[in-house]
């Protein structure tokens, strides 16, 4: 009920639609890195059916946040997590905000290493085992990789300040290194030896495998599982041509792209509907 009513406080926001001389303006998408495969594929199908360029910025969603907040020039935000497109909203930088895909936290784990869902905990407690993750505050999926600590922590007495004394924020900061371009971040740390263990997103899956056959998934166990809520909003003096956009990737186009993507597509309509 929530989703369908933010969907109708965006859709009520809709301006009129842009002059003619004014089509051919390209929409600025701002994106958490982890869309970047998805929304760029999106971004191109959008451009060929209604003939309007996309221009994409993939980076971590709370130096995006920052940025926007600083008045970086954009348009469309796609977050990977609600509270950043949230903050924006509540400052009235930007529209309503609806929860588009969802996502989860898996491990990878490097070739060689031995470890299933049930053995997860210990590998990740283990001194000998280098665990890596996205940078908190900066990249959501830092913050998701704290929480499954937090869950570790009922687990285990202790788990929690063990786990976030040793995880390596390899990612998502500031100053991370940078991934070679067309390279799956998590893959390229596992596959260089700077972690054995790495806490990220379940939609790696597919690229890791294609560039990496070598690593394995590890879904976490149902007692340290969590999940990723994704939000939209478009930010206020946005073109027409933005809300559109916006209207696509709700589209059940937008989101049989994004569910092939390894995303849960929440606004896909039921089979035989």
């Amino acid at each position: 009920m929530m989703r369908r009513l933010a969907l109708a406080a965006l859709v009520s926001l809709w301006p009129a639609l842009a002059p003619a001389q004014q089509a051919q303006k390209p929409v600025l998408l701002h994106a958490a890195g982890s869309l970047k495969n998805a929304l760029t594929e999106v971004s191109k199908a959008f451009a060929a059916s209604a003939g309007i360029p996309v221009t994409t910025s993939f980076r971590p969603s709370g130096l995006l946040r920052e940025a926007l907040a600083k008045g970086e020039p954009a348009e469309v935000f796609a977050s990977a997590n609600m509270d950043h497109p949230l903050a924006l909203a509540k400052d009235g930088k930007a529209a309503p905000v609806v929860l588009f895909v969802r996502n989860e936290t898996c491990a990878f784990a490097r070739p060689g290493l031995d470890v299933t869902s049930n053995t997860l905990l210990a590998r990740m407690l283990d001194p000998k085992v280098k665990l890596g993750t996205s940078t908190p505050k900066a990249d959501p999926s830092g913050d998701y990789a704290w929480q499954v600590f937090a869950k570790a922590e009922k687990l285990k007495t202790g788990a929690r300040a063990a786990l976030e004394a040793k995880a390596l924020q390899l990612v998502g900061g500031p100053n991370s290194a940078p991934t070679p371009p067309d390279r799956n971040g998590t893959g390229h740390l596992l596959a260089t030896g700077a972690a054995d263990l790495f806490l990220g997103y379940c939609t790696n899956a597919d690229p890791i495998a294609r560039e990496q056959p070598g690593i394995r998934m590890v879904r976490l166990p149902a007692n340290l599982l969590v999940g990723a809520d994704y939000g939209l909003t478009v930010m206020n003096g946005a073109s027409p041509n933005a809300y559109r956009l916006a209207m696509f990737i709700l589209s059940p186009d937008g989101q049989r792209i994004l569910a092939r993507h390894g995303f849960v597509a929440p606004a896909l309509p039921r089979e035989g509907n």
